[in-house]
């Protein structure tokens, strides 16, 4: 099997010297890592021949793709047709026999290579650029010559065509690449903490993490998950158990969950800004046998230690003369005790389906629920991310989210731990000294969630503005409206907005700039990436069936985001919640044919022609009014932008005797700032008459989750009784403004 996928034949395989056979059967992966991501092991005459592969490929998708745009204008601009459109098809024919003749010659070559020296992984993804690319160059050649025999709007099909081709077969080739190496990952079994493990003996003196005044090596951070891996062992905690982490932004955070995981335990990252009942859920949401808490939250567990007796504590204090919790076990004086040259972890026992850590929904529609992130997920997002938004070896990512987040711990973190990318650690985020920070420790990229970007904005202009070298953030939550005004301020030359749910199986990526987009589909790509959207009843906010099956929308029209659930693919799996039933809330059934599944992002999304995908609203905000859906977000977009870019919260609100909601807004205002009249002029010219909010609430505290969402949950609870939260002086004020809004 093992020479098949290498392209191999049987009698090749059959001629083969014995010790050959061995190696191409039971290599050694030892340069798996190395190979993938920095390539330092191999010689400079390999190098130079990789190049020159790669080099080769890209001039003849370049060829082919220019093939392709020529012939496509020339029937746009000259009304040619069939003539034009039979010379396409037969030199992009031609240039797919070109790709498909190199990809056999290459794979011979491979074969060879790898008998020479046990399966140089360079060669390896250099024959694999080939054999992507020409898939890539075939399915081209069949969606244009579909699009001109099977549709009735061929100008405009052939338009897209023309218009998308470049973003498509990049797309494709960094997807297809993300794929093969999941395979490859998953074939030989890894979890995160082997792939760790690779990164810290190849590159042991490399920074993996930089954390104020510190920089944390490969090795010392694999010595002290090592070192923590074995004393948890010793503890009246058993293989497979979960222990729950309380912590601040460390890199002692990392290393201690990476050292469970090494050890076999199952870590429940809990969101640092909960306490008494919501934090009591979520220990007992994971099953947790033990929590790790640092000595800054020893308050927080001192009020609910009488409510959880059974769970074993440990505390992690910076400074040793921090007093410790009474009954609670002192972790860094237990792991002193261990020095990492006399241990040996044995991390062989793992398997990249096992249970890696639980990360927590934000709980802004409700009591947070445990998301299970598996050792593959984790490294579908971390290894996604690296190829989709061409990350480099030698970047610098700043990341300033909180790391009990999927954003923080995963997308950020996953870079040093999978992909060999340094990464800056921040206790707490700061928009006054973001920039200082990027230009501090010399960071090339920078994470970004929620409102960051706005807050960003609201800072007053400094040099530092454009003295950094970011030349990337990515992240998710960078408004439209916004969008040019953060990128020309802060020179960014991209920005990577995306989008997922922490669970989901349907993500999306902008790889190419597009305002506004939290990614694509390709045309031709829906089976390789079967994610869509499905029209929805605008009054129950249900999907559409017809004939038992649901319906895909059009393009413009949104719909609720929804992914197919295929087990056997890293990249279409769902796992789930640590509760069953909450995982069950998430799947639609017999929804493409009877008997599927797919996953339901409960996220309303609207795809435009080109297949860029737009994020519109989350199915609960969205409420319906005067016959017309009202977009949340959309309305808090305006606000906020005739606010001066100042918090706003928009929901709806009952009304008894009314159908449907009334809007209403929450407003930060705690310098009781805020100019009604103009207010209300603003929404007048900004939003139709059913999207303007009846009802206003002024804020002296601002309800944000530890991801920086404003949170509506406990905004739509109280309703519209404003005197609970503005001064009396105001309620004349209030009357005017909405009576005017009314008219």
């Amino acid at each position: 099997m093992a020479s098949l996928n290498r392209g191999v034949s049987g009698t090749d395989f059959r001629n083969a010297h014995v010790d050959e056979r061995e190696t191409l059967l039971e290599h050694d992966s030892e340069p798996d890592e190395d190979m993938i991501f920095n390539r330092s092991s191999i010689s400079d005459d390999d190098e130079i021949k990789v190049h020159k592969k790669i080099d080769s490929v890209k001039i003849q998708i370049r060829e082919v793709t220019d093939v392709m745009r020529d012939n496509v204008q020339k029937v746009l601009e000259r009304g040619e047709r069939l003539e034009d459109l039979q010379l396409a098809s037969d030199r992009l024919n031609f240039a797919g026999n070109e790709f498909r003749d190199a990809a056999r010659r290459a794979q011979r070559r491979a074969w060879l290579q790898n008998i020479k020296s046990r399966l140089d992984h360079s060669v390896i993804f250099s024959v694999l650029d080939v054999v992507v690319l020409y898939l890539i160059g075939l399915s081209a050649v069949i969606a244009f010559i579909a699009a001109y025999i099977f549709t009735g709007s061929r100008w405009r099909t052939l338009f897209i065509i023309y218009k998308t081709l470049p973003r498509d077969i990049t797309g494709a080739f960094r997807f297809l690449k993300v794929n093969f190496l999941l395979w490859y990952w998953e074939k030989r079994q890894f979890t995160v903490a082997k792939l760790f493990k690779r990164q810290a003996k190849s590159n042991p003196n490399k920074v993996a993490l930089m954390y104020e005044n510190q920089e944390w090596t490969y090795k010392q951070l694999d010595d002290f998950s090592d070192r923590l891996a074995y004393s948890v062992r010793t503890q009246p905690i058993k293989s497979g158990d979960s222990v729950a982490l309380l912590m601040e932004n460390h890199p002692e955070y990392i290393g201690i969950w990476l050292g469970l995981s090494k050890a076999g335990f199952v870590t429940a990252l809990i969101n640092t800004n909960l306490r008494k009942d919501v934090l009591i859920h979520s220990i007992n949401a994971a099953e947790c046998k033990a929590i790790i808490f640092g000595a800054e939250f020893k308050d927080a567990i001192d009020e609910i230690r009488t409510k959880i007796p059974n769970i074993i504590l440990y505390q992690w204090s910076e400074d040793e003369k921090t007093p410790i919790l009474k009954n609670a076990i002192d972790l860094k004086s237990l792991i002193a005790r261990n020095s990492a040259d006399s241990i040996n972890i044995d991390i062989s026992f793992g398997h990249p389906r096992d249970k890696l850590i639980y990360i927590y929904t934000s709980g802004t529609t409700g009591m947070p629920k445990a998301a299970v992130i598996n050792n593959l997920r984790y490294m579908l997002i971390s290894c996604g991310v690296y190829y989709m938004l061409d990350l480099r070896q030698t970047d610098r990512i700043y990341d300033s989210l909180p790391l009990y987040h999927s954003a923080g711990g995963i997308v950020g973190v996953g870079q040093a731990l999978c992909t060999g990318v340094t990464v800056v650690l921040r206790k707490k985020f700061s928009a006054s000294k973001f920039w200082d920070d990027c230009i501090q420790y010399e960071c090339t990229v920078a994470q970004y969630i929620g409102e960051i970007c706005r807050f960003l904005l609201s800072v007053p202009a400094s040099p530092n503005d454009t003295n950094h070298k970011i030349r990337l953030m990515f992240g998710n939550g960078l408004r439209p409206q916004i969008w040019e005004t953060f990128v020309k301020r802060f020179q960014i030359k991209q920005i990577g907005e995306f989008y997922g749910a922490t669970e989901g199986n349907s993500n999306l990526v902008n790889i190419d700039n597009r305002v506004g987009a939290v990614g694509f589909i390709p045309k031709f790509a829906g089976r390789l990436y079967p994610v869509t959207l499905l029209r929805i009843d605008e009054e129950t906010g249900e999907p559409i069936r017809r004939n038992g099956l649901c319906v895909p929308c059009k393009a413009g029209e949104p719909g609720i985001f929804v992914g197919k659930i295929n087990p056997k693919k890293a990249v279409n799996d769902f796992s789930g919640y640590a509760d069953k039933k909450e995982s069950e809330k998430k799947i639609l059934y017999d929804v493409f044919k009877k008997g599927d599944r797919v996953f339901n992002s409960g996220d309303i999304l609207v795809m435009d022609e080109l297949g860029y995908f737009y994020f519109k609203d989350r199915r609960g905000d969205t409420y319906r009014w005067k016959g017309e859906n009202v977009a949340t977000a959309e309305v808090e977009a305006v606000i906020s932008n005739i606010l001066s870019l100042k918090d706003a919260v928009v929901y709806g609100v009952e009304i008894p005797e009314n159908e449907g909601k009334a809007g209403m807004v929450a407003i930060y205002d705690p310098e009781n700032s805020l100019n009604l009249k103009e207010l209300a002029e603003g929404i007048k010219k900004g939003l139709p008459s059913y999207a303007r909010p009846l009802f206003i609430r002024v804020l002296s505290q601002l309800p944000l989750t530890g991801t920086f969402k404003l949170q509506k949950r406990d905004l739509q609870r109280e309703g519209y009784d404003v005197t609970k939260d503005i001064n009396c002086r105001d309620k004349r004020k209030i009357a005017t403004f909405i009576r005017n809004l009314i008219r």
